[in-house]
């Protein structure tokens, strides 16, 4: 079968397809053939080494310390189940699905065997496989982090970032919680975070911006382009902080935490369970959540496809015909 691999920490040129033998499932495990992946932020931040300076040695022993550890990306994948193990009972030959591969990566191949008790569940049935791909991490980040925020009908929640992965799904979810959402954006993305359901939706290129922020319940930064001094500024007294992109918290962030009412959370995702993709499938079945698709590249197009991610202004989701 096709895979492409990180054959060393670079841009996106270290991107190579091989040819490599078909996986095996075991016996608790389905085989997936690949039908679309996707490029994400953990996807490039493996592939380009991009990590803050000071995590810069423990990163290297968890990822490898002159290349990729796991040299096959891809965290995201949807498909048909083309095998299945002989203890398997959950799911069959032939049914579609969508999974998450994290941490284990995998999912720039063409086949992927996965645990029937993985993250792993039936495409949502009023969209296409292409588009299922896309919700099992930026979906689920969103949905992660605003459960610990406790988000409450008619609290008020800025969201930074509001047009990215993670950042579309976080306006929709919070809709979905009932809450008042004031998104943060680039003006050639207002009119798409507009239809996401954002109640106002601020430039944070206008010369005014700072000045258009209110007092917020609950702050999420989906990019960390926004000054954590600020946002203590702008967050409620017993309000929460959420960054779903720095590692670990700053010590300005646990000074905070420790001196003040305010909840910060921050650092790596919980694992992602079955049950979290079956809860994002009936929002996306009950028309509460829609994923939204800026490029779609071929497998052939996988370098291509992280150049464009790695410019750092996609919308929403970057997608890549496997098969």
């Amino acid at each position: 079968m096709k895979a492409i691999f990180a054959t060393k920490y670079g841009g996106p040129e270290v991107l190579q397809q091989k040819e490599i033998e078909i996986p095996v499932p075991k016996p608790n495990e389905v085989r997936i053939k690949t039908h679309t992946t996707t490029v994400t932020v953990a996807d490039v931040r493996v592939r380009s080494f991009n990590v803050p300076a000071s995590f810069w040695i423990p990163a290297r022993f968890a990822l490898g310390i002159f290349k990729p550890r796991k040299p096959i990306l891809g965290v995201e994948i949807s498909g048909e189940i083309d095998e299945v193990g002989n203890a398997v009972t959950k799911f069959k030959k032939g049914d579609l699905v969508f999974a998450s591969t994290f941490p284990e990566f995998g999912g720039y191949a063409e086949y992927k065997c996965i645990s029937e008790n993985g993250a792993l569940a039936l495409k949502p049935k009023n969209i296409s496989l292409e588009e299922s791909a896309a919700i099992p991490i930026g979906g689920y980040t969103a949905l992660n982090f605003l459960r610990k925020s406790e988000l409450k009908a008619g609290q008020k929640i800025l969201i930074y970032g509001a047009s990215g992965s993670v950042g579309s799904y976080a306006v929709q979810i919070a809709r979905h919680f009932g809450a008042n959402i004031t998104a943060v954006c680039s003006a050639k993305n207002v009119e798409l975070v507009k239809s996401l359901g954002a109640d106002k939706v601020l430039d944070y290129t206008a010369p005014d911006f700072n000045s258009q922020l209110e007092i917020y319940d609950v702050i999420l930064v989906a990019v960390d382009k926004f000054p954590f001094s600020l946002c203590k500024k702008i967050l409620a007294k017993n309000g929460t902080y959420l960054n779903v992109s720095l590692p670990v918290k700053s010590l300005n962030m646990m000074w905070t935490s420790l001196t003040t009412s305010q909840k910060i959370y921050s650092g790596k995702n919980d694992p992602v369970t079955s049950a979290d993709l079956n809860y994002l499938k009936d929002l996306v079945e009950a028309g509460s959540l829609k994923v939204v698709v800026d490029k779609v590249y071929s497998f052939d197009q996988m370098v291509e496809a992280h150049h464009y991610v790695d410019q750092g202004h996609k919308k929403g989701n970057v997608l890549v015909r496997v098969s």
